[in-house]
């Protein structure tokens, strides 16, 4: 469960976050991104670093309105601080104290697919049922 509920989370973030047209979908997914920068602002204890990350982060989401590679290095950024806070820090869910182990398992889901440029799930899927088609 701790492996499988954050892919799945990945999977259906993915899923969802594919149904806007592009440009649009780029630019939300930076806004989501700089937003998942700040996640441990309010206490995710180590201290100056957190804001030190957060300007990181930032300018990845800022390059990533144009970029959907720099959209995939914050999300694997995001994993690595993940995994800072799990074993040092604070999880990012106050009350869930493996919640920054699962933001990092379900991090690269969404990293991988903003790398491959951030298609359309609903597009691939009918490119696939295309090609399994019988040709008549």
């Amino acid at each position: 469960m701790t492996v499988l509920v954050p892919l799945l989370i990945g999977v259906v973030y993915v899923c969802l976050a594919s149904l806007p047209p592009e440009p649009q979908r780029r630019r939300l997914n930076a806004v989501v991104l700089a937003g998942a920068g700040a996640a441990y602002l309010s206490g995710g204890g180590l201290g100056g670093w957190e804001f030190a990350f957060t300007t990181v982060l930032t300018y990845c989401a800022y390059r990533g309105l144009e970029s959907w590679t720099f959209i995939g290095i914050g999300w694997l950024l995001h994993t690595g601080w993940d995994l800072l806070h799990h074993v040092h820090g604070n999880p990012i869910v106050p009350f869930a104290e493996h919640s920054s182990l699962g933001c990092a398992i379900c991090d690269p889901v969404i990293a991988l697919w903003c790398l491959a440029g951030g298609p359309s799930v609903v597009d691939l899927v009918r490119r696939v049922r295309t090609r399994l088609r019988p040709a008549t």
